[in-house]
């Protein structure tokens, strides 16, 4: 699990720096986890490491300053110590196989086992990289990277070794993300109190009806209470359907979907975060930051999200899909401040040590040394 990775106190020892290829394709950063290869390059040149993104538009991925523009063929040339290839079965990975192959480099995958929006392109493709040259990938693969358990198990099942898999989460900017950060989103929709937050699309699998209903038979009959739907999607209309069904019409707030520069304020005004998915087609992306911000967490008991911290560590989970759960946990939640302050200070800590970019490169960092070390 996440545990297993590097805490705060490891120190990486003094090694060579290395010349690290990140392998892409523009399917790779459509995904929810296409954030990643951005933010791994640039802490991985923070430490001191040359970094170079391939199969991507210019731009995409931070590199060294020596380096000019990525241009096509140049990964044959680059030389590369260590390649890092997106999609354990992706052409990406294809790629990154024939370069490691002819540069006598580890390869280190990273696997995320989430579908970008154009499902059909990516489930096809899985299916022709898994007949065509999965058996290749599989024989030169060094090491993958899981983003969590979903992950690994997949990847699991695509034929890699367990001994191959390694959990490494997602990183969250904890600069970015941080405590004390107001917005103007409360003021000018005028929603005070305690509030409770939502933060993502309206649809299928997301559990938001369970949410609504949840808070409905609880703190939504209370005047000190909100809820916050900060985001669109299919089932808007039916939500607010059932809102007005529940009478807590006056309670529930929907806010268009906050873009990146508005969210740590927004989570910085809110009381809680809630995460209520019913399937792990949810990979809880909003847990990290609202961590990071200090905001405690009430999230469904899916292997996803249950990685990320301990119960009653951070906040509270709850059964997935079961509305009594959910009931439940925010009454305890609502019932107790004092929790809510502990966890939410325990949150800070936890994404600063574990979840934060920079213990992420670490970890990375680690696994490309040891790589070499064993394929030396």
């Amino acid at each position: 699990g996440l545990r297993s990775m590097p805490q705060a106190c490891c120190q990486t020892p003094m090694q060579t720096a290395l010349r690290i290829a990140l392998v892409l394709d523009p399917i790779n950063l459509r995904t929810k986890a296409g954030g990643h290869a951005p933010m791994l390059a640039r802490e991985l040149l923070g430490r001191g490491h040359h970094v170079r993104g391939f199969g991507v538009p210019a731009g995409a991925i931070p590199h060294s300053a020596s380096d000019a523009a990525p241009g096509e063929g140049g990964l044959r040339s680059f030389n590369a110590d260590a390649v890092i290839a997106y999609g354990a079965l992706s052409p990406s990975a294809l790629r990154g196989a024939r370069a490691a192959d002819r540069q006598g480099a580890p390869l280190l995958l990273v696997e995320s086992a989430m579908r970008p929006r154009m499902g059909l392109t990516s489930e096809l493709l899985g299916s022709v990289g898994k007949m065509f040259w999965g058996g290749y990938v599989r024989k030169r693969a060094a090491g993958v990277i899981a983003l969590d358990p979903v992950a690994s198990q997949r990847v699991i099942e695509m034929g890699f070794s367990p001994e191959l898999v390694r959990v490494l989460p997602q990183g969250v900017d904890v600069a970015q993300f941080r405590p004390g950060l107001l917005s103007s989103w409360l003021q000018t929709h005028r929603v005070y109190g305690r509030i409770l937050l939502y933060a993502g699309r309206l649809d299928e699998g997301r559990g938001v009806e369970v949410l609504v209903e949840a808070f409905a038979r609880t703190v939504g009959q209370r005047l000190d209470w909100n809820l916050i739907l900060a985001g669109e999607g299919p089932l808007e209309h039916a939500l607010r359907a059932q809102v007005d069904r529940l009478g807590v019409a006056s309670r529930v707030h929907f806010f268009p979907r906050p873009q990146a520069a508005e969210l740590p304020g927004l989570m910085g005004g809110c009381t809680l975060l809630a995460v209520p998915a019913t399937t792990d087609d949810v990979l809880g992306r909003q847990i990290p930051r609202a961590m990071a911000c200090g905001l405690p967490v009430l999230a469904s008991d899916r292997p996803r999200l249950t990685a990320l911290f301990q119960n009653e560590e951070c906040g509270l989970f709850a059964r997935s899909g079961d509305v009594s759960a959910w009931e439940a946990a925010l009454l305890k939640a609502a019932g107790s401040p004092a929790k809510r302050m502990r966890w939410g200070a325990r949150a800070r800590d936890v994404a600063v040590s574990v979840l934060s970019w920079d213990r992420i490169a670490e970890g990375v960092e680690e696994e490309l040394f040891s790589l070499r070390e064993r394929a030396e």
